[in-house]
């Protein structure tokens, strides 16, 4: 491993923490505004914090020469894209909210996690190739889930099942973004979708929620560390470390998230998860690790090279 391949691996590994730790400020802000609210702000907060980058690397790009023609055409669909990609967001962002007011931090986390292997199931309705460590993640993922979540009369609790049902929405709006990331700039296509987000949650709000001053100050701290850390800052590391990272690198380093999640609510809020739900919790690691590990065509001795 490289100097260069070094530091991104301990930005991704960054950038994981401060996902993992903003469950931990999702879960403090419930207590204080309702889920459109600081949602609303904290995705208004992030796509402006991105402004900035993306004025930096536009002034670097018109150095090397770009024609009017291509920027009207590029901002055209960068706006189509951000909208749909936006509304996939606010989807999965206002049932990921609305279920951490009735789980823990820690789960929250976890199930989240789940869309890496949930992406892949999705992807044979687009007719994607699953190959055979995805399907033995998803068994694991499935026992792990049980684990952690459902209860021995077989129901699980309203806020683990919005949180699941948002990680289907999470896998939808990452093959959304893998889609449209390839025809424009992702910097671009991320303001606009957190700026679609946050009117669609405000007005949300506006209509289901009771906004107040008070509230907001409450969980001030929350939505900046949500808006501008976990938004902001956390995507751009990720951005500026996965160019010089290995692919399978960065998905098992970014799949900590959930572990910080966990450690986030243990030392911050005082969360317990017990035996069954700790196993299920290793589980539902190991099954999103298991999913993104690619046989290589030249064999399982280059795989290992590549992990």
């Amino acid at each position: 491993m490289t100097k260069t391949q070094l530091k991104a691996n301990i930005l991704l590994l960054l950038t994981a923490a401060i996902w993992g730790l903003a469950f931990v400020a999702q879960k403090v802000g419930a207590e204080h505004v309702g889920a459109f609210t600081y949602n609303g702000i904290r995705f208004a907060l992030g796509s402006i914090s991105l402004i900035p980058l993306i004025l930096f690397l536009n002034k670097k790009k018109r150095e090397n020469e770009e024609t009017q023609n291509n920027d009207r055409d590029s901002l055209k669909l960068t706006v189509k894209a951000g909208i749909i990609a936006g509304c996939a967001l606010f989807i999965a962002t206002s049932l990921q909210q609305m279920g951490v007011m009735g789980t823990t931090a820690g789960k929250a986390g976890f199930i989240t996690g789940l869309y890496m292997v949930i992406v892949p199931i999705l992807g044979l309705f687009l007719k994607q190739k699953v190959n055979k460590s995805t399907w033995i993640g998803i068994v694991i993922a499935i026992i792990g889930l049980y684990l952690l979540s459902i209860n021995e009369d077989f129901s699980i609790s309203n806020g683990d099942l919005l949180v699941l049902i948002g990680s289907v929405g999470w896998a939808v709006h990452i093959l959304l973004i893998d889609n449209f990331t390839k025809k424009i700039d992702p910097l671009k296509l991320s303001s606009v979708q957190f700026a679609t987000c946050s009117i669609l949650s405000l007005v949300m709000a506006i209509i289901f929620e009771d906004i107040n001053m008070v509230g907001i100050s409450g969980a001030m701290v929350s939505i900046l560390y949500g808006g501008l850390l976990s938004v902001g800052v956390a995507y751009t590391l990720q951005v500026v470390a996965q160019k010089n990272a290995k692919p399978s690198h960065a998905a098992i380093l970014l799949s900590m998230e959930s572990v910080f999640g966990a450690l986030g609510g243990a030392m911050f809020l005082g969360e317990r998860i017990g035996a069954r739900g700790l196993v299920g919790c290793i589980l539902i690691f190991i099954a999103i690790i298991i999913s993104q590990l690619k046989p290589s065509e030249k064999g399982s001795k280059d795989m290992v090279e590549n992990i």
